[in-house]
């Protein structure tokens, strides 16, 4: 390029600076001001000062110090706790002077958006902003400044988060690129939690009859079928009730003859009406005693029709009430029982339980019938099932409360004990910006992304929403329509370095 032709690059670019200031600022007192006549002058280069393209040194505050002869602008960004603002220090012969008769203006050109022109007022010793100087810090700039019927001016290129990669390059690395846009979305919550039984399916077993224990036959930790023998007990009381339950049958079996051979007698008019009625009053108080006998032992689980030939009436076995996995037992050979004492556990397993932990925060969002996705955090099982169960208080300690989910277990794949992490869905949500979740990197534990402007890649801080596990609303920092890197856009943050030192302003 000719010396010519820059020099008219220079000054179209200058036109529209001071242009623009004249069109902001039509109407306003903004004394001093930059009238027609000044234009030509900067236009002829009368009274410009400045440079064009500016290096700037590091000032006494630590910003960049851009200089003309006697007269410095020390450019800084403030960010101490609050959003972060331009703050201008003036010097002049290298001290610095107050800034109520300096007027100066500042343009930012960012990629893809529009020019943003910054005004001053006077704090203190200092100029600052009248707007915020947003993320990401890189930028063109053009800084004006009039005072004393002179007019200077600097540009300057500050960048920052900006990599240079052309589309092979991109392709090569993996880098996929997308365009954010609006998407329906269904948010989730994740939850920790603990796999643990069903306690709707947990049953005590106790002996029902006081005895001896003869033998064991099942142990902990194994699984046992309904009706199978767990343990044998010797219990002298069950030799009583088969004794009583003999002579009830006894008993009622004569009374049943002695029955039948009075009303013969009766209805023959060989004996009195009375002998008959007698009969019939023995025979209801024998099937009486009788029924109440096999009703005691129907109740212990014993048959009492079963063959009592050579049989020991004091063994009694004590069987399983369900199916399922022996968790506890309280049982040994010789011990002596109680007909009340607990002395095994079984659960049914084939459905189980997950508790899970719930903040207050999601509660409002959380309700019984939902669907939940389960996974073990140590093994390859998920399944699904639904809420049933909300706790209506908060612990104490824990400032949570317990969210229970079922889940069908036939198979075992779920062990009680087990940890676990689960994702509720909520409802479908139509949202204006979204992008990948796979484009998402913290930078200075910040979320970010990195746009992709023609042949470059600059990142973008992010103000992110609500997320489906695949994709992400955008509040801020992105708009529909923007291009965006996806898939290894972590080769993008390696390729800017991970320490912060780049972030020098």
């Amino acid at each position: 390029m000719s010396k010519n032709q820059s020099n008219s690059i220079i000054i179209a670019i200058l036109i529209g600076i001071i242009l623009g200031w004249i069109i902001l600022n039509w109407g306003k007192d903004t004394s001093p001001t930059i009238n027609g006549e000044e234009i030509k002058k900067i236009i002829s280069s009368d009274i410009l000062e400045g440079e064009k393209y500016s290096f700037p040194s590091k000032g006494p505050k630590g910003g960049k110090l851009f200089s003309t002869k006697n007269f410095s602008v020390e450019v800084t960004i403030f960010e101490g706790g609050i959003s972060p603002y331009f703050r201008l220090y003036l010097y002049e012969n290298k001290k610095q002077i107050m800034p109520a008769k300096v007027n100066i203006e500042i343009t930012l050109t960012r990629l893809a958006a529009p020019a943003q022109i910054f005004r001053f007022v006077p704090e203190k010793d200092y100029l600052v902003s009248n707007q915020v100087v947003h993320e990401p810090h890189s930028f063109e700039m053009a800084i004006t400044a009039k005072r004393n019927g002179q007019i200077f001016y600097w540009t300057h290129d500050q960048i920052e988060g900006r990599i240079e990669m052309p589309d092979t390059a991109a392709q090569r690395h993996g880098i996929k690129i997308m365009t954010a846009g609006p998407e329906v979305i269904k948010p989730s919550i994740k939850l920790p939690g603990e796999i643990i039984f069903n306690h709707h399916n947990i049953v005590q077993v106790v002996p029902r009859i006081p005895g001896v224990v003869i033998s064991v036959a099942r142990h902990v930790g194994q699984q046992v079928k309904k009706d199978e023998v767990l343990a044998v007990i010797e219990s002298p009381m069950l030799a009583e009730l088969h004794s009583q339950y003999l002579i009830a049958q006894k008993r009622f079996h004569l009374a049943q003859k002695t029955f039948k051979r009075e009303k013969k007698l009766w209805e023959e008019k060989i004996t009195a009406k009375q002998d008959f009625l007698t009969a019939q009053e023995m025979l209801g108080e024998a099937d009486t005693i009788f029924n109440l006998t096999t009703v005691k032992l129907r109740a212990l689980g014993v048959d009492p029709k079963s063959n009592y030939s050579g049989k020991n009436l004091a063994l009694f076995e004590i069987l399983a009430p369900i199916s399922g996995l022996i968790i506890s037992k309280e049982i040994a050979q010789g011990k002596t029982l109680k007909q009340d004492q607990e002395i095994f556990t079984i659960a049914d397993v084939s459905t189980v339980w997950t508790t899970l932990t719930a903040y207050p925060k999601d509660l409002n969002i959380i309700e019984i019938g939902q669907k939940v996705l389960v996974n073990a955090t140590a093994f390859n099982v998920e399944g699904e099932g639904k809420i049933t169960y909300i706790s209506a208080l908060i612990g104490k300690r824990t400032r949570t409360a317990a969210v229970r989910v079922e889940l069908d277990n036939r198979n075992g794949k779920w062990r009680p004990g087990m940890f676990v992490n689960a994702r509720i869905e909520t409802e479908e949500i139509q949202v204006p910006v979204t992008i990948s979740m796979d484009a998402i990197q913290t930078v200075r534990n910040e979320p970010v992304a990195f746009g992709r402007y023609g042949e470059y890649f600059e990142m973008r801080p992010l103000e992110l929403g609500r997320n489906d596990e695949k994709t992400v609303e955008v509040i801020k920092g992105l708009a529909a329509g923007e291009q965006y890197a996806a898939g290894n856009s972590f080769i993008l943050k390696a390729e800017l370095g991970k320490d912060e030192t780049s972030h020098d302003h």
